[in-house]
């Protein structure tokens, strides 16, 4: 495949379901992240599709309907070893607090950057921003930066 990959992260959806493109007042937008999902050009992570369905509404449904193919496994030896990599990084922060190293060990975020950075060419989008003095929570474009 030539050119980078886009990864999305949980809050794309989320955030875009929920105020700019609804499903209902934008269904291009919708069709558009299928087609390119399709032509190998967006996707996001297993543990993101499992996020997203616990919510039992439209984007949950849109998910498994439209998207479900477009998650890619995390379950591979590179992403595992990446995976170790950013945690280790993580933990190694005197920045953070405890209790926020271990929500990110927790949640998909870490596994996301971990997809993208073993599988290379890979741009991570999220809606989150550089929080360089963050305290209370391990910003994903903080952990990008890094790796």
């Amino acid at each position: 495949m030539r050119g980078d990959v886009y990864v999305l992260d949980a809050n794309v959806f989320i955030e875009a379901s929920r105020r700019y493109y609804a499903f209902d007042l934008v269904p291009k937008f919708w069709e558009i992240l299928v087609e390119y999902a399709s032509n190998g050009r967006i996707l996001s992570i297993d543990r993101i599709k499992k996020e997203l369905g616990r919510g039992k509404d439209d984007l949950a449904a849109w998910v498994e309907k439209d998207f479900r193919n477009a998650f890619a496994s995390t379950d591979d030896n590179a992403v595992n070893e990446a995976y170790g990599e950013i945690i280790e990084w993580a933990q190694a922060q005197n920045q953070f607090r405890d209790f926020a190293k271990a929500e990110f060990a927790r949640e998909p975020d870490a596994w996301l950057i971990a997809y993208a950075k073993a599988r290379g060419h890979c741009v991570v989008v999220t809606h989150e921003v550089l929080a360089p003095y963050a305290k209370k929570k391990v910003k994903i474009p903080d952990v990008c930066q890094a790796f």
